[in-house]
């Protein structure tokens, strides 16, 4: 008994904890010396001294827990007896899985309750003395674990390794390893308080030796011990990273033992890479805290830090940070947990610390850390935005103006993170053009170099494409370059969806020239490899605008970044070359594609985005070929743009900013309709009826003087103007029995009441802007004049723009054009007239057409604009013939109005004056009046209404007798038009004697006008 109690002395030190002990164990196991000597005897040669036979397997394992219990000397050699143990009921565990045999028979069921004993005499040892037992057992156990794993891994009932949870669930069913696992995390939780590297150290030897068929150990001690096992590896995976002489050779002393030991940086990981799945926030806790914790130069920050943890070795300190680095780079999950957070701690005094941290390393090992840094960033799963960011914010100068409260760095971290960018532009530079070799030179692996070929720090940022295109245009000295050069590696890497993408936010949001070169100083490395890039970019563009994700001040910049870049045309057609050469042709291309597409913003509600619509395609080439549909889309968008701007110049001014863009929005309409009317006959024809039929519209008719008639001719009465009589039937005959006495009659008269509300009031007249009505009246005819004229037929295709102020004399009229102008006229005047009716009837035959002419002649009242229009029309003969029926109801009207006036002088019938007038001379114009007739218009205001009828009559006959018929005209290629042989007629002395007669009555007013009717 003394020679046990001095074991157990030896054992733990503690001479009367010892004792204790022993008198324990000796009251329960009462042995004397000579059992114990047989015990021995039978322990070491496996034979039963007693009977001489040989023991069996369960004898055996106990005789070595009796010599456990009272020779504590033998502990090794048991222990390592017990090994064998739970190796044999291991096998028998899986010699009846694979037999599909009962797990628990034959062996099995005779060691188990051998295992059973062994758990609870080793559970009573770590319980009574965890100083001396716990260590011992805990390396007994997770060795034995591991030697167990890697020996029956390869059997045919053991899942894979990767299996994790299968894996767990086998041998978690199994009585021997769990029995060594619940010892071992007895023995863990009781080292913890005092001791728990040395549990830990075993746990990650094991683990480098046996893994991966020890990664079901670690998930299960992990899982039960997060927070300790999580920190105690990592600070045992940074001693060990010391020991290896990482960083500095001065960090630690470097045994031979050690030089031959594997690292257990690799075991680290694993154990992390297992416990990320559920405790990754412990982990990135974790991880963040020995960084902070590296930084700091004072005493350690953790108060349940003891005097032998890492944080109060000053190497272990500076060697903290290289092995957090070399952890992430083995780990992308560590290093996914970590990146983002990180981030958000480097500010300035931590940047401070870090640089005071490094600055004293070797460059070599300097440079490495740098490289390591920038290869992880690359790899970074997620965070690659806020890390950008923060790199481009430090590195950028101090007498930048950096956006945010970010505050200044210090010089020497500014230069650090400029240096580190630019390592990173040049390793991004190199994984996206050899990734793009890789996949040219290997077609055959393409699935796997694809894997391979992977940027995270890319791919992340392909959803930030809009936001660095923001940052780039910031045009910030040194910034906006770094981010254009990256832009420009992530459009390469992402392929054309990323180009793309980022070409169009660039045509979106740049404000002014110098920001749009950004695009296509971005285009002109990417057409090498990208062809194609800007056709994709205004298609992706028109799809934002068909989904209505711009807003209007984007769609707005976007359309005019267009026009500018089609508009740099003109200068490249002056000598300006350039890179832009190509790509303007491009651009001009692809947005004639999609003319279709933008017509529609001609009439958007933001006159801004209108303005920019018409600008872009007033200032586009048009397709070689388009369809009907898409051309009479484009032309009746045109033409409602038309009078829309023209509504806005007149509410909008003629001053300021607001006016000078009403002004050019004009300008830029004339221009698109002309372009228009000169590219096809189907455009021509449908520009021209619209421009009519919108002049005559009765919501545009105020814009050129017209007022809107009723079917009376009479303008319609307000609502709220009309006034409510309030009649009541009895009041009014009351009032009328009153007022009427039939007392001495058999007849009772009653009044049945008003109908409707009265006579009719008139409302007092808005009379529009003269000067407004001018303008607009000329702008319509300048762009009729221009669909009409020959020279927009053949100018306007190619881009030129003649404004009808650089003439010397307007140019002629096209006369098919002018004949659309004349047939449509004649349908929005009289649509229910055939346009066979050329003929005139005599002036009686007029009566039976009366309905008719007067409501020609109030729409001439209505519509002051028909007289312009009927003047292009008279220039353009013979379309004037094709008006036949409404100059003839026109001039019957005047007929019959002079006939019945009973003024003393035509004047004092101003309109009909003027309309009269206007009359002749466009039927002179359009030579349906020989010379001597298309002149009496001259002598009216001189004349009685008397003598204007004769003269008007004198009109009708010559023309009832001499029809205006368009076979009549033959063309003149002296003049390129089509005249009229007047010889042809007959003789005009006829139609002529009225004239004299009038002129000889009043010749003392109309002696200057003779000659004008000399036969």
């Amino acid at each position: 008994m003394l020679k046990d109690q001095a074991m157990s002395v030896v054992f733990d030190g503690n001479p009367m904890k010892a004792m204790q002990t022993s008198h324990a164990h000796t009251q329960q196991n009462a042995l004397s010396t000579q059992e114990l000597s047989q015990e021995i005897k039978s322990f070491i040669s496996g034979v039963d001294t007693a009977q001489g036979r040989k023991l069996s397997v369960r004898e055996h394992a106990r005789c070595a827990l009796r010599l456990l219990r009272s020779v504590p000397a033998c502990r090794s050699a048991v222990l390592e007896h017990l090994r064998g143990v739970y190796d044999e009921h291991v096998s028998a565990f899986f010699h009846n899985l694979e037999t599909e045999a009962d797990p628990t028979a034959a062996v099995g069921c005779n060691l188990e309750d051998i295992i059973q004993e062994v758990h609870s005499v080793l559970s009573e040892f770590i319980h009574l003395n965890p100083r001396a037992w716990a260590p011992l057992v805990s390396a007994w156990a997770v060795d034995l674990l591991g030697k167990l794993s890697s020996k029956h891994a390869g059997r045919r009932a053991a899942p894979h390794s990767s299996s994790l949870n299968e894996l767990l669930q086998l041998w978690m069913s199994c009585a021997a390893t769990r029995s060594l696992m619940e010892a071992y995390s007895q023995c863990l939780a009781a080292m913890l308080a005092w001791c728990p590297d040395a549990c830990v150290d075993a746990l990650l030897d094991t683990s480098v030796q046996h893994s991966p068929h020890f990664d079901w150990v670690v998930a299960h001690i992990g899982s039960a011990f997060p927070g300790t096992i999580i920190s105690r590896v990592l600070a045992c995976g940074l001693k060990d990273y010391c020991s290896h002489g990482s960083m500095d050779q001065n960090l630690g002393p470097v045994g031979g033992d050690k030089c031959n030991r594997v690292p257990k940086i690799g075991s680290v990981v694993g154990i992390l890479g297992h416990l990320a799945a559920h405790h990754s926030e412990s982990i990135r806790r974790e991880l963040l805290r020995m960084f902070q914790e590296s930084l700091s130069p004072s005493g350690p920050l953790s108060p349940s830090s003891s005097s032998s943890s890492w944080e109060s070795s000053p190497q272990l300190r500076r060697a903290a940070v290289p092995f957090l680095l070399q952890l992430a780079a083995l780990s992308p999950t560590l290093l996914g947990a970590v990146s983002a957070e990180l981030v958000e701690l480097l500010r300035p005094p931590v940047l401070l610390q870090l640089q005071a941290l490094l600055q004293g390393l070797p460059r070599e090992e300097l440079d490495n850390m740098l490289g390591l840094a920038v290869h992880l960033i690359s790899q970074s799963p997620s965070g690659g935005a806020r890390v950008l960011r923060f790199l481009a914010d430090t590195a950028t100068p101090a007498s930048v103006i950096i956006s945010g409260p970010t505050p200044s760095p210090h010089e020497g971290v500014r230069e650090a993170c400029d240096r580190l960018l630019q390592m990173l532009l040049l390793h991004l530079h190199k994984l996206v053009y050899n990734r793009s070799e890789g996949s040219e030179s290997s077609p055959h692996h393409s699935a796997s170099s694809q894997a391979q070929r992977v940027i995270p720090f890319l791919e992340e940022l392909q959803a930030h494409v809009g936001e660095l295109c923001a940052e780039t245009l910031r045009l910030e000295r040194k910034r906006h370059l770094w981010l254009h050069q990256l832009l420009c590696l992530l459009s390469v890497y992402g392929g054309p969806s990323v180009a793309t993408e980022a070409l169009c936010q660039l045509l979106t949001q740049a404000r002014n020239p110098e920001e749009l070169a950004l695009a296509w100083q971005l285009h002109t490395p990417l057409s090498t490899c990208l062809p194609g890039l800007i056709p994709a970019a205004v298609t992706r563009c028109v799809a934002q605008i068909h989904t209505h994700t711009l807003g209007p001040r984007q769609l707005r910049q976007l359309l005019i970044n267009l026009a500018a870049a089609i508009q740099s045309q003109d200068e490249e057609r002056r000598g300006a070359a350039g890179i832009q050469s190509s790509m303007v042709i491009q651009v001009g291309s692809a947005v004639s594609g999609h003319l279709h597409d933008f017509c529609p913003l001609l009439l958007h509600g933001d006159p801004a985005v209108s303005y920019a619509a018409v600008r872009l395609l007033s200032s586009s080439p048009l397709p070689r070929t388009c369809s009907p549909a898409h051309l009479l889309l484009l032309s009746r968008a045109a033409v409602t743009h038309f009078f829309l701007v023209l509504r806005r110049r007149g509410e909008g001014g003629k001053v300021g900013r607001d006016g000078e863009q009403a002004g050019e929005a004009v300008n830029c309409s004339v221009l698109l309709l002309s372009r228009l009317a000169a590219y096809s006959p189907l455009t021509l024809k449908s520009v021209l009826q619209q421009l009519v039929e919108g002049s005559l519209h009765k919501g545009n008719a105020d814009l050129f003087g017209g007022q809107i008639a009723d079917m009376a001719g009479d303008p319609p009465l307000s609502p709220s103007l009309s006034p409510d009589l309030g009649a009541s039937l009895l009041d009014v005959n009351c009032r009328f029995g009153t007022t009427v006495n039939f007392s001495g009659s058999v007849w009772s008269v009653f009044h049945a009441g008003v109908i409707g509300k009265g006579l009719k009031v008139r409302t007092a007249k808005l009379l529009p802007d003269p000067a407004g009505v001018i303008q607009n009246v000329q702008t319509l005819l300048a762009v009729t004049i221009q669909c009409c004229s020959s020279s927009a037929l053949n100018g306007s295709v190619n881009g030129s723009r003649h404004q009808l102020s650089d003439l010397d004399e307007p140019p002629p009229i096209n006369a098919e054009a002018a004949k659309v102008v004349a047939v449509t006229l004649v349908e929005n005047i009289c649509s229910d007239v055939a346009n066979g009716e050329l003929l005139w009837p005599p002036e009686e035959h007029a009566r039976t057409t009366v309905e008719r002419d007067i409501h020609i002649r109030r729409c001439f009242e209505a519509h002051p604009v028909l007289f312009p229009l009927l003047q292009v029309v008279a220039a353009g003969r013979p379309a004037l013939c094709y008006c036949s029926v409404v100059l003839r109801g026109l001039l019957a009207t005047l007929l019959a109005h002079w006939e019945a006036s009973r003024e003393a002088l035509a004047t004092d019938s101003p309109w009909h004056l003027q309309a009269s007038c206007l009359l002749v001379s466009c039927m002179g114009e359009g030579q349906l009046l020989p010379p001597v007739l298309e002149n009496v218009h001259e002598a009216f205001p001189y004349l009685t209404p008397f003598e204007v009828r004769l003269l008007l009559l004198a009109v009708w006959e010559y023309v009832r007798g001499n029809g205006p018929m368009p076979q009549k005209f033959v063309f003149s290629s002296e003049k390129g038009l089509f005249c009229r042989d007047f010889s042809r007629d007959g003789d005009v002395a006829r139609y002529v004697a009225p004239i004299h007669s009038v002129l000889h009555k009043n010749i003392d007013r109309l002696g200057h006008l003779c000659w004008r009717f000399q036969l």
